[in-house]
């Protein structure tokens, strides 16, 4: 009814006041949850205005993608005797603030494990485009993809392992489990593909390309490169382009969650 939405009104102005901040860029930050999906939200801090049919299309796209994750892991986790908690998407522009603090364009998609949700900022499709040369929605398929494989990581309690970690190990020792972190979470992108393929074939020419060529664009030594012009591979994070490649080709063709363990891999 009217009378609640404007209590919340007033009530986010109050806030705003006290906190001394402008209640209209408030009262912008405020989620927008989708009528169809409670589980996906838009969200952002920049200026209010029309979004364009672009962002409109990438949006349906990545909630489609979403779904599809939920459908695969749903029935991994049900095959584990187990129930899946489907994240919530974020899908966010300019700045937003997560459990895990403020993020905006610069710091790209990511998954937050204390509020459990994926941020994804729209713009990072342009970016993989251009920056990036990884043209494709299946190359952003891949990045969604990626951040909910985190999300299956903080289920399984694989990411507390490591995280608890940090100060315990040397910083080459972390980093080292960071890398394969991302990797698993690479591997656990390909399952994806394996099982959404499998069961609507939703691949089409040239999408497997896609994704290969964003997992090769960022990984750690090529971006190192790019930016420094030399590589420091006990600073890694994430893992060499090769290395991303490889896991998420490896994830997509067995489908096989018990082959997913890069933490005893070796070589990696």
């Amino acid at each position: 009814m009217a009378t609640g939405g404007g209590c919340l009104t007033l009530l986010v102005i109050i806030i705003a006041l006290l906190l001394g901040e402008n209640p209209l860029q408030l009262l912008q930050t405020i989620n927008t949850v989708d009528k169809m999906n409670p589980g996906i939200q838009t969200q952002g801090s920049g200026p209010a205005g029309p979004s364009s049919e672009t962002d409109d299309e990438l949006a349906a796209f990545v909630k489609v993608v979403l779904a599809d994750t939920e459908d695969v892991w749903n029935q991994q986790f049900a095959s584990m005797g187990s129930d899946y908690q489907e994240p919530v998407l974020i899908l966010f522009s300019g700045t937003d603030r997560s459990g895990c603090g403020f993020a905006n364009a610069a710091t790209g998609p990511f998954y937050c494990p204390l509020d459990e949700k994926v941020y994804i900022d729209l713009s990072f499709y342009q970016q993989l485009k251009s920056r990036f040369s990884a043209p494709g929605d299946f190359a952003m398929a891949y990045v969604v993809a990626h951040e909910v494989g985190h999300h299956v990581q903080n289920q399984l309690g694989i990411s507390d392992q490591v995280h608890q970690m940090q100060g315990r190990v040397s910083e080459e020792e972390y980093n080292d489990l960071s890398v394969r972190l991302e990797l698993q979470a690479d591997f656990l992108a390909g399952l994806w593909a394996h099982h959404a393929q499998q069961t609507k074939s939703i691949l089409e020419e040239g999408d497997l390309e896609e994704a290969m060529r964003a997992a090769n664009a960022i990984g750690d030594d090529r971006l190192q490169m790019e930016s420094q012009g030399y590589v420091v591979p006990d600073a890694f994070t994430h893992g060499t382009s090769e290395q991303r490649m490889r896991w998420f080709r490896k994830g997509f063709e067995t489908g096989d969650l018990n082959q997913s363990d890069t933490f005893s891999a070796n070589p990696l």
